[in-house]
């Protein structure tokens, strides 16, 4: 099974910037995204479905052109979810999740901290979250939680491991994010590339892509009870429709 996730900061930017073309090239059973800023009848979705991607689910944000995340698959999922049934995490639209037989996938955004209101808000989701997993992990143990964390665990992650007062490299967002894996996951990129320094974020200023002075905030959590199936592992650093650009994960069927 080919898993991909993708920030698109804009399903609709992202279409305009050929997404479709390199879909189609990238193949994967399903797709995770997030930062979509649409809801669902904005899109043309024969796009997706011509491309192979019949089942498609979208779960947007109240508030219009903001955060929403998504997830596409070429196979019927045996269930859909949307959203965690916490409102303060839902009415931003920053979970999904399809069920299959032998594993659950789900589409994470999880909030930036860009100022002291939603670094406090990001705390709290991080703490809510984590409370919600280790529950849903109790009937669904099979998980892959695929998306955007805002969060660099280690200092290989970051470009400049300085940048410790800035949100996404906080010691406390550090901390949740090692207590997370801790609780029962493994970050899949990390667990086979050891030491691999690569990115998957860069900012729009002073050139930063093409110095490569990027973050890794983007991560697909593979529960321990499924760590033997993971085959592959890579960021898809060519691919060019965001700021952001895709990780791909493969498990043994």
């Amino acid at each position: 099974m080919k898993i991909i996730s993708y920030n698109v900061n804009g399903v609709r930017a992202a279409l305009n910037k050929g997404f479709i073309e390199w879909l189609t090239s990238a193949n994967p059973d399903v797709i995770c995204l997030q930062e979509i800023k649409a809801l669902k009848e904005q899109l043309d979705v024969t796009l997706f479905e011509d491309a192979g991607y019949n089942y498609h689910y979208w779960f947007s944000a109240q508030k219009k052109g903001y955060s929403g995340v998504a997830i596409l698959c070429k196979k019927e999922p045996n269930h859909v979810e949307y959203g965690t049934g916490i409102e303060s995490m839902d009415f931003e639209g920053r979970n999904i999740r399809v069920d299959f037989d032998d594993v659950s996938i789900i589409s994470l955004y999880l909030p930036s901290g860009t100022n002291d209101a939603r670094l406090e808000h990001k705390l709290e989701y991080m703490s809510m979250f984590q409370a919600y997993i280790d529950q849903l992990k109790l009937e669904h143990p099979n998980l892959v939680i695929c998306g955007d964390y805002n969060i660099c665990h280690e200092e290989i992650d970051i470009h400049n491991p300085k940048m410790k007062g800035v949100s996404g490299f906080l010691p406390v967002e550090r901390e949740w994010i090692g207590d997370f894996i801790a609780s029962g996951f493994v970050d899949s990129f990390r667990f086979v590339n050891p030491e691999l320094q690569q990115y998957s974020w860069w900012s729009y200023r002073a050139n930063a892509r093409a110095n490569n002075k990027g973050w890794r905030l983007d991560y697909a959590m593979v529960s321990k009870t499924i760590q033997e199936k993971i085959k592959r592992a890579v960021i898809l650093t060519e691919a060019v429709h965001s700021d952001h650009c895709p990780i791909l994960l493969e498990l043994e069927s």
